[in-house]
């Protein structure tokens, strides 16, 4: 290997495995691989939309002002150092959403606006991730990446297929994206080229790759390089302790019969721990372009998640968000501090002048604005500068607006990204001021 020969999509290779390296200065440009940038030699633009089921606390979720002076509701109190960079939107909505009045028909197309069948029957739209996946995917080694911590449901409720509130990345109109709720297959994805369990950890594995490597690179990339790798070894250690102590819904067990009494019914786990572990992983997706469309689902719309982690055990989330209690705003102020975690790990990757978080665009959002299943308008934020695209720092109210369809807002994005459509979904038009 040598030095005119090295790009920023250099691999670290190993047996049965391939690990995308982060930015690196030193290093030619992403070239011809990336994708619409201001900056025809800077990083790639990356999406993550993170998604919270059956909405938030009805008095709390709110923004007023603009800049350092904003003002944020309770539930929003995570994101105070982020109040310069977010854009907080009110009053979008999907029309398609309002016939079934139920969880399953609010959120099965809330990334692409269609119309959904009923009867249990599944057929919704191809959301907005899979889109700009089937436009820029082919230039990372993993199109996209869909991520959950509650698994589907594929019952009927109302007639309804709960699996439209089970997924919101969609393939096409008939298939949900594949969900990996596993954090260590989720991790292998990433590194691993055949998906498999194995002996031999990802940094074993090119190790003699990267050693190489690190001799012609620059000393400031040699430090990011190895802070890369430690993170890698970190989180590998981790889910490696949380499988052992049977905390994750990817663990195995060693017995083909149990050894035990039967215990009480439920499989404990750790919400907390799961839910930082798939952030983690986005990140690292993110860090090394691996991919740069990532979806994350907290928790199912109708979720049956408990968080005894917040001592607030005695009742399962659906039931939770139909009282404006204090234990509802506790669990929704968990759910935004993951956004923020995302925030403050990318914030901390330099990429020439800005950070991963300015080239990124992180979306939260929810298939209803609270727990009663109002969604005439969707809790919306945008976090994260987009390359020095995306104006933040401001409230956008379009409760009242002549236009305020989601799918706007999509086609809005989608331009950000490079992917220009004539219309998506019920829109036609993009969202104006965004």
């Amino acid at each position: 290997m040598t030095t005119n020969r090295l790009t920023r999509r250099t691999l670290l290779r190993g047996l049965g495995v391939s690990m995308t390296l982060p930015w690196l200065e030193s290093l030619a440009a992403w070239g011809e691989d990336s994708p619409h940038h201001p900056d025809d030699n800077g990083p790639p633009l990356r999406l993550a939309i993170l998604f919270a089921g059956n909405g938030f606390h009805r008095d709390e979720w709110w923004a007023k002002g603009s800049g350092a002076d904003m003002e944020l509701g309770k539930v929003l109190t995570p994101l105070s150092d982020y109040r310069e960079r977010l854009l907080f939107i009110r009053g979008l909505y999907n029309e398609e959403a309002l016939k079934g009045n139920i969880h399953s028909s609010q959120t099965g197309n809330l990334l692409s606006g269609a119309p959904l069948s009923s009867g249990g029957e599944i057929h919704s739209g191809t959301s907005i991730d899979q889109v700009l996946a089937q436009h820029l995917g082919r230039r990372t080694k993993v199109p996209s990446l869909v991520l959950g911590c509650e698994k589907s449901n594929p019952s009927v409720h109302k007639n309804y297929s709960m699996l439209y509130s089970s997924h919101i990345s969609w393939s096409s109109p008939t298939a949900p994206t594949p969900l990996e709720v596993y954090p260590a297959l989720a991790f292998d994805r990433l590194f691993k080229d055949d998906v498999s369990r194995g002996d031999k950890s990802v940094l074993d594995a090119v190790l003699a790759d990267a050693i190489d490597f690190r001799r012609n690179i620059s000393l400031a990339d040699r430090r990011k390089l190895d802070e890369y790798l430690n993170s890698v070894r970190e989180v590998e250690q981790r889910i490696e302790r949380a499988g052992l102590r049977g905390e994750l819904q990817g663990w195995r067990p060693a017995l083909t019969e149990p050894n035990i009494p039967r215990p009480a019914d439920g499989v404990p786990q750790d919400i907390a721990e799961h839910m930082r572990l798939m952030c983690d992983i986005l990140v690292l997706a993110f860090q090394t372009d691996t991919t740069r469309l990532c979806t994350l689902k907290l928790n199912n719309d109708h979720s049956s998640l408990r968080f005894p982690n917040l001592g607030v055990d005695y009742m399962i989330h659906h039931l939770l968000s139909h009282q404006e209690s204090d234990d509802w705003l506790k669990v929704n102020q968990f759910f935004v501090e993951q956004l923020a975690y995302i925030a403050a790990k990318l914030d901390a990757v330099q990429e020439g002048e800005r950070t991963a978080l300015d080239n990124s665009l992180l979306m939260l959002c929810s298939s209803m604005l609270t727990g009663g299943h109002n969604a005439n308008q969707l809790p919306v934020i945008l976090l994260g500068g987009a390359g020095g695209q995306l104006e933040t720092g401001r409230v956008l109210d379009y409760l009242d607006a002549p236009n305020r369809k989601m799918c706007s807002l999509y086609l809005s994005l989608m331009d950000t990204f490079g992917v220009q459509l004539d219309h998506y979904g019920d829109a036609t038009e993009r969202l104006s001021d965004v």
